[in-house]
This record gives C-alpha cells, structure tokens and sequence, in this order.
C-alpha cells in the first residue's frame, strides 16, 4: 500500500515517511500543495496524510481539489490547529479522520492501518486466503496457523494481491501501490518478489498466477 504525506515540516515528514515504511508501506513526501493535488489525483496512493497548514495552496484547498475531481482516496488531516471550525471545515471538505499535532506514533499508525482498511471496504485487519491470512495492524502472517517470515517488500506485495483475492491486480498498479518514487527498484524487482512469495507459499499456500498481458492474481482459497 503507497501514502502520500503532504508536509512542510521536513522534520516531521521524515519521521512520518519513516514510520510508514517501517509498517511495510510505500511512503512519499511533498511538501507543495499544489504539487500534491496533483499527485493525489494521479498515482494509485491507498490513503494521504494531509497536513493544513501549508504554505501557498493550503491543505483545506488540496482537499477541496482531490474530492471535487472525484477522487474517495482515504485522506487523514494533521494540524496544529485546535479550533472546531477548522475541523469542522476538514470534515465537511470531506477529510476521514483528523489527528491534532503533537500526536503518538503510535496513534498515527493506528490511524493509517484503519483509514486504508476502510478505503478498501475491509474493515477487519486481517486478510485471509484459505488457510493464509496476514494480519495488516501487527504485520505477522501465517499459513495453515504457522508462522510465514516474509520481508518487508514481499509482505507488501502479498497484501495488495490478497486486499483483491480473486481478481486480477495489473503490474502497473501493483508497482504503484508498492513502490514509492524514492524506492530503487530494479526493471525485475516486482517478478522476483512474486517468485519468492511463490516459493514459500508452497506446498499448501493459495497459487500466485501470472495472467499474461494483464498481472498477477491470487486465488481467493
């Protein structure tokens, strides 16, 4: 899954960018608002961290833009701003959830973990296929009840695939949703992730299938 962080604070957004990637998501920075509006509404993100108070184009304006092209991408506002009106005005612009700075690290990635289960009308955290299920708030997976090492890429890759068990997921939008424009990613880096996930799903593991010309696809067990 990819996030957009919009923040002027590089401090903070390193940390942010940081935590994201920790928690095995594709993380990107922008710091302009009329830069991000536009890579809101161009890149496969999976939910925006928007803070408001940005120079130029504010967030509430960033916003405002994302929602009336169409886009329902999850979006969670940070501000340091503790008035109602200004919460009012996030939501009714059509913000998810709000989060007032300073804020836990910890309640930042609950927030994140919930606002993208529900972007994808998947309110549980665990994903299952069969008897593999990953677990997207503690990261663990496991098949038939054993646990399954996977690394951080590999487990991205798995969750995007399972988030659409059954159904075809396009490289282009695989790619999108796993690596951030910041990631060095070698031409073959997505098919040597699929191939590992394929080897240690064997035996007993639901089948990865490559369906030519479109992407990849795992059986929804």
């Amino acid at each position: 899954m990819r996030v957009l962080v919009v923040e002027d604070d590089a401090a903070l957004a390193r940390g942010l960018v940081a935590s994201l990637r920790l928690a095995g998501l594709a993380a990107d920075h922008e710091a302009d608002g009329e830069t991000a509006a536009q890579l809101a509404l161009s890149e496969p993100y999976s939910l925006i961290v928007l803070d408001i108070g940005l120079p130029g184009l504010s967030g509430f304006e960033v916003l405002r833009r994302i929602r009336a092209a169409g886009s329902a991408v999850p979006v969670l506002i940070l501000t340091a701003r503790d008035a109602v009106a200004d919460r009012v005005r996030g939501l009714d612009l059509g913000a998810d959830d709000y989060l007032l700075k300073p804020f836990a690290p910890a309640e930042f990635e609950a927030r994140v973990r919930a606002q993208i289960r529900r972007g994808q009308g998947q309110p549980s955290p665990v994903l299952s296929c069969g008897g593999l299920a990953l677990d997207r708030a503690t990261g663990a997976v496991t098949l038939d009840g054993e646990p399954l090492a996977l690394r951080r890429r590999e487990r991205a890759v798995l969750a995007v695939l399972m988030a659409k068990a059954g159904q075809v997921v396009p490289k282009e939008r695989l790619s999108g949703e796993v690596f951030g424009f910041d990631d060095e990613v070698a031409p073959n880096a997505l098919e040597l992730y699929v191939a590992r996930l394929r080897k240690k799903l064997q035996p007993n593991g639901p089948e990865i299938r490559t369906i030519r010309g479109l992407g990849y696809l795992i059986d929804a067990g």
